[in-house]
């Protein structure tokens, strides 16, 4: 297994060699980005459903789900998104290959352990604004960056069929915005670039449980909690006279003034609740809400006097549905087949408009013959933002690719 490891990582690492910003959003200028991480490709193909105690896919959304996993797992999974942006006088495209997660989970007994890496938000838009004005001052707004995410999971089987489990991560990355304002005709402007360092730890608490309520029929039911916690932000702003060209590409020509501000942000306490009916190996359905609350995830550089902030909340409804898992002969009756609906309320709201997020699901995961392991596709098409006030509607559709290799590695020898 470990072979097909490094096979496979180097393949994604290649592919993702010369990806993009991970986001191509312009409301990834507020708070700390873009959500980049939306669960495992299996989750995210149910519109974000985690509610199962599987033995061979790993939920990095619920840490209890480790107690479950009967394998050696790792999994890897990452993206192609096509986005069209359009306000009510203009329209542009986008594009963006990116690496969602990297994980391993190692089963321990009654423990299962789990640890990886993600990248968790991104900043990514190039804006420009043109005044109307002969002598109107012109703005080009760029962010790059985003928070990434490691962590380290317990899982733990108090009795059958409930488990529950921890994690703590550790959150770092560092975001970049500046904004060049200029006259047109006139090669010389002011840029102000802020730099912000984040760092900090938070934890996330979990449980699941399974019961038989008729016959073959289970009921799921999944919770976690994240408590509030900091991030801390070494922020440099410097603000200088810039030549730039046609392409606006940056020379400086004076730094007029740098400081540097340390300030802390709020990640609020979020608490997530999930349930469901299903046959193991065969159907499942279920619903998962996702409620919250306010925190401070604004600094000097990225305040705005026509943003606010609200609750976030996300609701989605899931499954899948296998034709018969145990067939030799018919290949497309062992495949996993998955759907889902979300919607979501990001509680940014700009120009009195709350910015939403819906969307519909597909996926197939696909048993790799003569093992356990599985690769997994997904489709997702959804639409955030509105054209209202000024504002921009983001339609996107994601191809979504993920490997989950799977083994045996701490069986006890029968023959010595």
């Amino acid at each position: 297994m470990i072979k097909k490891i490094i096979v496979i990582a180097c393949f994604f690492f290649s592919l993702m060699s010369n990806a993009q910003s991970g986001s191509a959003s312009p409301y990834s200028f507020f708070g700390i980005g873009e959500s980049r991480f939306k669960g495992n490709l299996e989750n995210r193909s149910m519109g974000g459903l985690n509610i199962e105690q599987d033995s061979l896919h790993i939920n990095i959304l619920n840490p209890a789900s480790f107690g479950s996993v009967r394998f050696t797992t790792f999994t890897m999974g990452g993206n192609y998104t096509a986005t069209s942006l359009k306000t009510d006088s203009n329209k542009e495209n986008a594009q963006r290959t990116t690496l969602d997660y990297l994980a391993v989970s190692l089963p321990l007994g009654k423990i299962g352990v789990g640890f990886g890496l993600l990248p968790y938000t991104s900043v990514g838009y190039n804006i420009q604004s043109t005044s109307t004005e002969p002598d109107g001052v012109n703005n080009v707004l760029k962010g790059t960056g985003g928070l990434n995410k490691a962590f380290f999971s317990l899982g733990y089987t108090i009795i059958p069929n409930l488990v529950i489990g921890a994690d703590m991560q550790y959150n770092f990355g560092r975001i970049n915005n500046s904004n060049l304002e200029y006259i047109s005709g006139v090669s010389i402007g002011s840029q102000e670039e802020n730099k912000a360092d984040l760092n900090g730890f938070t934890a996330n608490f979990g449980a699941m449980y399974k019961h038989k309520i008729y016959k073959k029929i289970n009921l799921y039911s999944s919770f976690t909690y994240t408590p509030q916690s900091k991030l801390s932000s070494t922020n440099t702003r410097t603000i200088s006279t810039v030549n730039y060209n046609s392409n606006f590409d940056i020379a400086v020509v004076d730094v007029v003034d740098a400081k540097e501000i340390r300030a802390d942000l709020t990640i609020p306490d979020k608490t997530s609740f999930g349930f469901g009916a299903g046959q193991t190996k065969k159907w499942m359905i279920g619903t998962q809400l996702v409620f919250q609350n306010v925190g401070k995830l604004t600094s000097d550089y990225n305040t705005s006097s026509n943003t606010t902030y609200g609750k976030y909340s996300s609701y989605s409804l899931g499954g899948y549905y296998v034709p018969n898992y145990n067939v030799f002969s018919k290949y497309y009756q062992k495949v996993v087949y998955r759907a889902g609906l979300k919607y979501t309320k990001t509680g940014t709201i700009v120009n009195s408009e709350e910015i939403d997020d819906k969307g519909i699901t597909l996926g197939f995961g696909l048993p790799v013959p003569g093992g356990i392991s599985n690769v997994n596709v997904g489709l997702e098409y959804g639409q955030r933002g509105t054209t209202a006030k000024g504002l921009v509607q983001e339609d996107y559709f994601t191809f979504a690719l993920s490997f989950s290799l799977n083994d045996k590695w701490f069986g006890q020898r029968k023959i010595d």
